[in-house]
């Protein structure tokens, strides 16, 4: 675990550690999988994107998340 606090919160890129990075990474991905999904109905061009695209993009959203999890309880522990 110590590895996992050195990492989430010893990095900084800018003025944010490592933890936030992953956080704002995490959102964005998910909130990008949620417009693709949905965005489907409306855009010509999105219904070309493979489920194959959106279900990567989320396996992803869920590993950054797990991530950033680990990360935060890593403070406590």
């Amino acid at each position: 675990m110590d590895f996992l606090r050195d990492l989430a919160f010893g990095t900084h890129v800018g003025p944010f550690p490592m933890i936030a990075l992953v956080g704002f990474v995490t959102y964005a991905l998910i909130l990008t999988t949620a417009t693709l999904a949905l965005g489907k109905r409306w855009n010509k061009l999105l219904r070309r994107v493979p489920l194959k695209v959106h279900r990567r993009m989320g396996i992803l959203a869920i590993l950054l998340a797990t991530l950033h999890l680990l990360m935060g309880v890593s403070a406590y522990v």
